[in-house]
């Protein structure tokens, strides 16, 4: 009879998104064979879809069954264990996390509320939507944080186009009016995604709707430009491609109330909607305010030093959208951005730092190298800038080229989770289906 070998270290990751779900797998297939290291992935979730990729899971380009990933079968495969629920309290002293009870989809409890053990804590939540406090935010608009909003949005997209059809074989006026809230990366890629599918939805038996006379993308925008946090060209370039798409653009547009029926801006504006998407801003979850005592700022992010440790906790780490991180050789105070080349390059340095925390030595410091960034534009197009921290500027580049490069981006993060072999043959397969698939989600 053999025993179980007692862990010595317990590495507990919370949340499986760009971040953590790469870091639990390199762990895993680096500690999971021995079992003196304990890695275990903790999300509230069951599977996993990449986040940047929501905005086609909304607009219909995506089917998300097609791309999501089952934790339990990845942790299977790369030697770390899987648990499911969200956090619902830390106990430092103990070191014990608390999670949530998991409810199924006839409100029956499935798993109780549970406490799960930790030698280190590794927090990677992501962020959510920040409303500002505008009144009717929280209420009337769809905000694209989760997988189950992207299909909740796409499924009344389908529903608007088909009761505008409808209107239109009628003979009345069969508009459609959809307003998207942030001109960021994410408003911006949901514009043009929504402007491409409805076109081909179109062709699969909308016969009196024509999407580009009758459906009406508005996007509004605070600032005097659109994607505020990229480069003014990278703006410029994506402003324009959005012209061709009859996208309406609004700069300097603050919304000031969200209503049933549309939006009303500061200068006295009002935009008639039949769907508004909330996509102006993130803050980290509510739940990491005062969680355990742990140091957090404004925005609900836990502050954590140039080693990703939390600022009141060594055993507590952070990254991603959920971590107030300095950016280490600009002035002070200076944060990174959320982005999720920062997560993966967090992951990449913590995947060091355990081997260097395990052995005793002192921990590295995070750098970030920043390797441009790029926003699709639909199907055949992107934009942005390549390769910033490698030449000592920044390339733009667009249309069909950076569309590719967009998509390798997707590829980069499936290759860290499964390997080039899995991904290859993934690919392959993927195109072979493609054939006798609609180009667009139906339902």
């Amino acid at each position: 009879m053999t025993t179980a070998t007692v862990p010595q270290h317990r590495i507990v990751v919370v949340g499986g998104g760009a971040g953590g779900l790469p870091l639990a797998t390199k762990l895993g297939d680096r500690y999971g064979r021995d079992g003196r290291v304990q890695v275990t992935l903790v999300d509230r979730n069951a599977t996993h879809v990449w986040k940047p990729l929501l905005h086609e899971v909304a607009a219909g380009r995506m089917d998300a069954d097609a791309h999501d990933l089952d934790y339990l079968a990845i942790a299977h495969w790369h030697h770390f264990r899987f648990r499911q629920g969200a956090i619902y309290g830390l106990d430092r002293a103990r070191r014990e996390l608390t999670l949530d009870a998991v409810f199924g989809p006839e409100g029956e409890e499935v798993l109780p509320r549970r406490t799960l053990p930790y030698d280190t804590l590794v927090i990677c939540v992501g962020s959510v939507s920040n409303d500002f406090g505008v009144p009717g935010a929280a209420r009337h608009p769809i905000s694209l944080d989760t997988l189950d909003d992207a299909e909740r949005f796409h499924r009344r997209l389908l529903a608007v186009c088909v009761r505008a059809d409808g209107r239109a074989a009628a003979g009345a006026t069969p508009q459609v009016n959809i307003v998207i809230i942030g001109a960021g990366a994410t408003g911006v890629e949901l514009a043009a995604e929504i402007r491409q599918t409805t076109r081909a939805h179109a062709g699969y038996g909308l016969d009196y709707l024509n999407p580009a006379q009758d459906i009406r993308i508005t996007l509004l925008e605070a600032s005097p430009r659109i994607l505020p946090p990229l480069s003014e060209r990278v703006a410029t370039a994506a402003a324009e491609l959005l012209q061709k798409l009859d996208v309406d653009v609004r700069t300097g547009a603050r919304v000031s109330e969200v209503d049933a029926d549309g939006v009303h801006t500061a200068d006295g504006a009002y935009f008639h909607a039949d769907l508004i998407v909330w996509a102006a801003g993130i803050m980290a979850p509510a739940i990491l305010r005062d969680l355990g005592g742990l140091e957090t700022n404004r925005a609900n992010q836990l502050v954590v030093g140039p080693t990703l440790q939390t600022s009141r906790d060594a055993d507590v780490f952070a990254l991603g959208d959920c971590a107030a991180a300095p950016w280490l050789g600009h002035k002070s105070g200076v944060m990174l951005p959320p982005r999720a080349q920062v997560a993966h390059q967090q992951a990449t340095l913590l995947l060091k730092s355990f081997k260097s925390r395990l052995a005793g030595k002192p921990l590295p410091e995070f750098h970030f190298r920043d390797f441009g960034s790029l926003v699709s534009l639909g199907e055949l197009s992107a934009v942005g800038s390549l390769m910033g921290a490698l030449i000592g500027g920044s390339l733009l580049i667009h249309g069909l080229i950076a569309r590719v490069m967009y998509t390798a981006l997707y590829k980069m993060h499936q290759v860290s989770i499964h390997g080039f072999v899995r991904v290859a043959f993934d690919t392959v397969g993927r195109l072979l289906r493609e054939r006798l698939e609609p180009r667009v989600k139906l339902h």
